[in-house]
């Protein structure tokens, strides 16, 4: 026997605010339950039996094809049939859940059920942002929990729908959505853990680096946008979730909880805040593949309307100056971190928008125009590997493949980067700057180094930004490529 909150039967919405409400109940009368009981097994209390709640649920069914909008390349199911999710944290994605049961409304014409699932909830997903429970507990108490509590299952948090391997058993609905709620409750505590912010800070638009000198950067123009009374961008948050509102704004609730760490996070996070949440989050990812992949699996959840690499580069051809920018089209992933997930024969296409965005930024910042913008500006293959010391490599093997593919950069994290945004369903692209060229004897020295970074840094960070300004304005709904969409798609934006 367990203890539980009150059951909620499945009942049927034609109203999207309505089907968010119960969302929002459902979800609230489960935490307050767990919380409740966790909070008296903190106290030293006695539970008598263990103790369970479960997420709400949506369902919808069809027994038509849709006529969808084709224009649009989400909001609709792939064909007749049931079709279901979990859903977490309505206080973090009720407009995102809005938007999606309007669309399926508008869509299939047909209601929206909503109700108490059988899929617990686990306690350390019931935990407050400042709530931590290591230190409150002795060992014999912590192993204690396994038999009170539901605790994460990592069977019910994997990539299947994703990568298109899952299969429901027979009588199972079909998925609406890339991630269940335990999975995207696993990614909300990561992003804590390895970018140093709460996950309600982060942006629709994302931008990640392997440089320090980047960030150092970002810090310093959202600081230098705080300063002004006027502007879009409301609040500049930092690791450990310090927040400077805009000068003229009130301090909010919670912000006095912020503080910058004793240390730095593996991969942190700053956020360039708008209040409709458009504005912008950086990542120093650092270097290498796998914090490439692991930061993106995470942010993927959040559903960003994009994401992009700034970095530097090795440049490959003779004709590639130091400081010249790279706008990737194409990828060639010898990065080794995706190769179950997502075959190598699977084409990674450029994604028109956000290509022309990032043309027009770089033409906007440096001014520059046709043949002249060409000149320090490059459309090409850009090849990933995880290998940071291949020019060592006493066989010739990887420059020929190099050349071969036509690749006129080399990183360590952009095929990364693009691979995950064209397997969760996130826009992508790449700017990268060439920093050297060891093919051709120009590897980069200290001082050299130094001084190229304070030239180039500030002018490639604000292309960056300038692109998502351009992709705001052009609206958010131009993103969504159906390039990104199989023919058997989830519904769920």
């Amino acid at each position: 026997m367990s203890s539980l909150p009150p059951f909620i039967a499945p009942t049927r919405y034609d109203d999207p605010a309505q089907a968010l409400e119960r969302v929002r109940a459902i979800y609230d009368g489960s935490i307050a339950h767990l919380r409740d009981a966790l909070q008296r097994f903190v106290g030293g209390n006695a539970l008598a039996q263990h103790v369970r709640a479960c997420y709400p649920f949506v369902r919808v069914h069809t027994d038509t094809v849709a006529r969808a909008d084709s224009r649009v390349s989400y909001g609709f199911v792939a064909g007749p049939g049931t079709y279901e999710t979990t859903l977490t944290r309505p206080d973090l994605f009720g407009d995102y859940y809005f938007e999606q049961f309007r669309l399926l409304m508008k869509n299939h014409h047909v209601a929206v059920e909503v109700g108490t699932s059988s899929q617990p909830i686990p306690v350390h997903f019931s935990l407050a942002e400042n709530d931590h429970l290591e230190g409150s507990l002795d060992a014999g108490r912590r192993l204690l929990m396994r038999d009170l509590f539901d605790l994460p299952d990592l069977g019910a948090m994997d990539d299947g729908i994703a990568n298109g391997t899952h299969e429901p058993r027979p009588g199972e609905a079909q998925p609406l959505s890339l991630f269940t709620a335990p999975r995207v409750d696993y990614s909300l505590h990561r992003l804590r853990h390895y970018t140093g912010t709460a996950p309600e800070h982060f942006q629709n638009f994302v931008l990640f680096t392997n440089y320090q000198f980047y960030i150092d950067e970002f810090v310093r123009l959202g600081h230098e946008a705080m300063a002004h009374a006027g502007g879009d961008y409301t609040a500049f948050v930092e690791p450990g979730n310090a927040v400077t509102r805009r000068t003229g704004m009130p301090m909010r609730p919670g912000d006095e909880l912020g503080a910058p760490p004793p240390r730095l996070p593996q991969m942190p996070a700053y956020h360039l805040m708008r209040d409709d949440r458009s504005g912008i989050t950086m990542v120093n990812i650092g270097v290498g593949p796998a914090n490439a992949k692991t930061i993106t699996d995470h942010i993927a959840v959040l559903r960003p309307h994009a994401w992009i690499m700034l970095g530097h580069c090795a440049g490959l051809h003779t004709t590639q100056q130091l400081g010249d920018y790279v706008l990737a089209h194409g990828y060639v992933r010898e990065d080794h971190v995706l190769d179950e997930d997502l075959p190598l024969w699977v084409p990674l296409p450029p994604l028109a928008e956000v290509q022309v965005a990032l043309e027009a930024a770089v033409a906007d910042i440096t001014q520059l125009k046709g043949r002249e913008l060409k000149r320090v500006m490059r459309t090409g293959t850009v090849a990933s590997t995880d290998n940071r010391n291949w020019e060592l490599m006493p066989q010739r093997t990887p420059e020929r493949r190099f050349s071969q593919s036509r690749a006129i950069a080399l990183d360590m994290e952009s095929a990364t980067i693009a691979a995950n945004g064209f397997r969760f369903r996130v826009p992508y692209g790449t700017l990268l700057c060439v920093s050297d060229k060891p093919l051709h004897g120009e590897i980069k020295l200290p001082g050299m180094a130094n001084h190229f970074y304070r030239e180039r840094v500030d002018q490639h960070l604000r292309i960056g930004i300038r692109a998502f300004e351009l992709l705001r304005q052009a609206g958010v709904d131009q993103l969504h490529s159906r390039k990104l969409r199989s023919f058997a798609e989830v519904a769920f934006q």
